[in-house]
């Protein structure tokens, strides 16, 4: 294997200007550090959806291949570029999303995994994600994704009805997703169902079989998001009839019931695992870790002893490729102002079930405990937080039944 490689000292000079110098800040040690890949063409835009994905069209609207080799080339380039950022640190987990990162060919994620490991440190046993489509499902494609270096698949089922799926634009059928599903369980130690739940037209009666369905297959780890109509999406411009909140709010109660029974562990608001299954990557995330952002449009959080950076690349993918070819795949490189560092701390923090160390705040955050001090004790007055203060590492607040029921109020006392 060959060894990471070494930025320019002019770039780690210029790196040090700029993000080490002193300022007002006190972090703790370097949380851990993920690489999130965004791979972004898909089959179909599904009328849900607000991600950085694009469809593959031709001349005519004939599907053509995703520009796989000079894509790979840039995303080399710009964690080339991004080395400076994060030198001398191990990466914990990768995670390769999209778009339908499934549409890549085994070989392109095998040489992509290479590339991040022959210029990045992995960690012995880093978790490595790949989200996968079940209309792009092939058995022995699955099988070579595990063989190029994934350890962890993540299929966007959504649904097992197809009725359903077709409300959702969804390309797979109902076939499609058993198979794929089923091939995965075989080929992975652990993967991940995503489903959807408060579908148009969904009756507690096919929410029941969607999840009976899934759970069949004991999966290690189940993700359930409520269908939400985001701005700038077809549904949003012809919205679908949807179950109104007292439906949806008796659908959770019916999930959270069901997935307890089946041995699943809800530890994040949409994240049910059994032991020793959860996402290690997303954790990161909700524990305001860092993480490198490649790929069109990816954004990344890197912390210094002093600052925390945001950073996010050119959102076109053509522009993107242009761009990180030339050394400049970064389109925004900002600073996080304090009050910001706070409400996105607790953004994230508040999502866990199990709540955070009011330790870990100051040490993601370089903020003292009174930055939160007076929204964290109107939380504590009005039940939506516990406060815990006898661990080991000190106290430790986390969301009540409530707060998890009402997430959205929790949080806007921090904003």
């Amino acid at each position: 294997m060959n060894a990471p490689a070494t930025p320019a000292a002019a770039d780690l000079a210029s790196v040090a200007d700029r993000f080490l110098r002193p300022g007002t800040l006190q972090l703790g040690a370097p949380p851990p550090l993920s690489v999130y890949v965004h791979l972004p063409w898909c089959l179909k835009k599904c009328p849900y959806c607000d991600f950085n994905s694009h469809e593959l069209r031709g001349p005519g609207g004939a599907g053509v291949p995703a520009p796989e080799a000079r894509y790979l080339d840039a995303l080399r380039a710009d964690l080339e570029s991004s080395l400076p950022l994060v030198w001398g640190r191990s990466v914990q987990t990768v995670f390769i999303g999209g778009g339908t990162p499934s549409l890549f060919a085994p070989e392109s994620i095998e040489r992509l995994l290479s590339d991040i490991r022959s210029l990045l440190p992995l960690a012995p046993g880093a978790e490595v994600t790949l989200e996968a489509n079940p209309g792009t499902f092939e058995r022995e494609r699955f099988r070579a994704y595990r063989g190029a270096g994934v350890t962890r698949l993540s299929i966007g089922v959504q649904s097992f009805s197809d009725d359903k799926l077709r409300a959702l634009g969804r390309v797979h059928d109902r076939a499609q997703a058993l198979a794929a599903v089923e091939e995965a369980a075989q080929a992975f130690d652990t993967f991940n169902l995503d489903l959807m739940y408060a579908l148009p037209g969904q009756t507690a009666a096919e929410l029941d079989e969607d999840l009976a369905t899934a759970l069949a297959f004991a999966p290690p780890h189940l993700s359930l998001y409520h269908l939400t109509l985001e701005p700038n999406t077809a549904f949003a411009r012809r919205p679908p009839v949807l179950p109104d909140e007292d439906t949806s709010a008796e659908m959770l109660d019916r999930l959270v019931e069901l997935t307890a029974a089946a041995g699943l562990q809800r530890y994040e608001v949409s994240a049910y695992a059994r032991p020793g299954h959860r996402c290690a990557h997303n954790l990161n995330y909700w524990q305001f870790g860092d993480y490198l952002g490649l790929g069109a449009g990816a954004h990344g959080k890197l912390s210094f002893p002093h600052r925390v950076l945001r950073t996010v690349k050119w959102r076109e993918p053509a522009r993107y490729m242009d761009e990180a070819l030339a050394g400049r795949a970064a389109s925004q490189q900002d600073e996080v102002g304090r009050q910001a560092l706070a409400f996105e701390f607790m953004l994230n923090a508040l999502r866990l079930r199990d709540g955070f160390e009011l330790a870990l705040f100051t040490d993601r955050t370089g903020l003292p405990p009174s930055a939160i001090a007076a929204p964290l004790e109107q939380a504590l007055a009005r039940g939506l937080l516990a406060r815990d203060d006898g661990g080991p590492a000190g106290p430790r607040v986390r969301p009540t039944a409530r707060g998890f029921d009402f997430l959205s109020d929790l949080q806007a006392l921090f904003l």
